[in-house]
């Protein structure tokens, strides 16, 4: 093994991601408790994944035998992680002292959930379209951005500052903060935004869900616009996965929120005292009839795509799902028996509906930790 008299090195959340887009070899030695490992972790198909937890570290302190806690042949550098790196920090030194390479993740498990990519998606002679992307969760958002004025579409609370911040960067103002729907997997950036200056949309169907403060916005309906700079947006229809999902049509550019993926369509059974399969039916409607007036070379930017790291855009012509994804091939009848086959549902999604719904309050940091994990509001392809 490796042996080095120095401190372990501090790996930036960032440069880990960069690693592992590459596809470079990356051992993980997550020293959290299992619960937490189980809640969620950092994917990607070049990790070895080990978990040793840190109780082990602090006992393999006093006795001796630290790097006997890993295979023997376990490749170097390994990457400690803990909730905020403090006790990875601790464990990685201990490593590097018994001659293993080892390397913390600077800030843990929350550093990684705070990484938040922007790409620019579509432009054309009105508009410029950016994909925002959190790689621990796989959550999507989308800044439009015309003549000086700049929409954010579903946002997420953690990033307020960030939007606004990139507004400035872009050489714009934020003028309008949209939700799709009432999300239940992220706690909604709607109402921070709006304390920042923007004009906070949701649809009118979402807002008839019982949203408490719903006077205090702006409400649009199948076909309403709304204008940025010199750029229309245009609600569209698209329920199924909740009563009030509404996509975003920009240029050529569909922002389909939770209702279509780049590799499946949204579950139907997060909207409290709906009917999961009439919304099933609704979601079959979206498919084949809402979505009939969109050509195939229509952009599909979802508001979900797995938790990973993958680096480019999440976007796909419209065409190109028809044909591979086998929901467009399918009945009605055999439609409903496979989107109705789903998962768990994202962690506390009963409390993140409530905070959306406006009937709970919470602080920034709880908000923060209620969203961690995946956002399983997909169903099959």
């Amino acid at each position: 093994m490796a042996t080095d008299t120095d401190r372990a090195g501090s790996l930036t959340p960032a440069a880990l991601r960069r690693r592992l887009a590459d596809g470079d070899p990356v051992t993980i030695l997550d020293v959290r408790d299992r619960t937490e490992i189980e809640r969620w972790r950092i994917e990607a198909p070049s990790i070895t994944y080990h978990h040793v937890p840190y109780v082990k570290f602090v006992a393999a302190g006093v006795t001796g035998g630290v790097a006997d806690l890993l295979p023997a042949d376990v490749q170097e550098p390994v990457v400690a992680v803990c909730p905020r790196g403090e006790a990875s920090a601790e464990v990685a030194d201990q490593l590097v002292a018994a001659g293993v390479a080892a390397e913390n993740l600077a800030g843990g498990m929350e550093a990684w959930a705070r990484l938040y990519d922007r790409i620019e998606i579509a432009a054309d002679a009105d508009a410029t379209v950016y994909q925002y992307r959190r790689p621990a969760s796989g959550c999507l958002g989308y800044a439009v951005v015309a003549d000086g004025e700049m929409a954010v579409i579903d946002p997420l609370r953690a990033f307020a500052d960030r939007y606004v911040d990139d507004a400035a960067e872009l050489g714009a103002t934020l003028t309008d903060a949209v939700d799709t729907h009432v999300h239940a997997d992220h706690v909604s950036g709607v109402r921070a935004l709006a304390a920042r200056g923007a004009t906070p949309v949701l649809p009118a169907r979402a807002v008839e869900r019982g949203v408490a403060d719903g006077a205090d916005f702006r409400t649009v309906r199948d076909g309403d616009e709304l204008a940025v700079g010199d750029a229309t947006l245009r609600a569209v229809a698209l329920p199924g996965h909740t009563t009030g999902m509404t996509g975003i049509a920009v240029g050529d550019t569909l922002l389909t929120g939770d209702s279509l993926f780049l590799d499946g369509v949204a579950r139907p059974d997060l909207e409290e005292d709906a009917d999961p399969e009439a919304q099933v039916r609704d979601l079959y409607t979206t498919l084949t009839e809402r979505l009939r007036e969109f050509s195939d070379d229509t952009l599909i930017a979802p508001g979900h795509t797995d938790a990973g790291v993958e680096e480019g855009t999440a976007v796909a012509r419209l065409g190109d799902l028809r044909d591979r994804l086998s929901v467009f091939g399918m009945d009605d009848e055999a439609f409903v028996e496979h989107v109705t086959h789903v998962g768990a549902e994202p962690a506390n999604a009963d409390r993140i509906v409530a905070i959306n719904l406006g009937h709970e309050s919470v602080d920034d940091d709880e908000a923060f930790e209620l969203e961690l994990g995946p956002n399983n509001c997909a169903a099959g392809g």
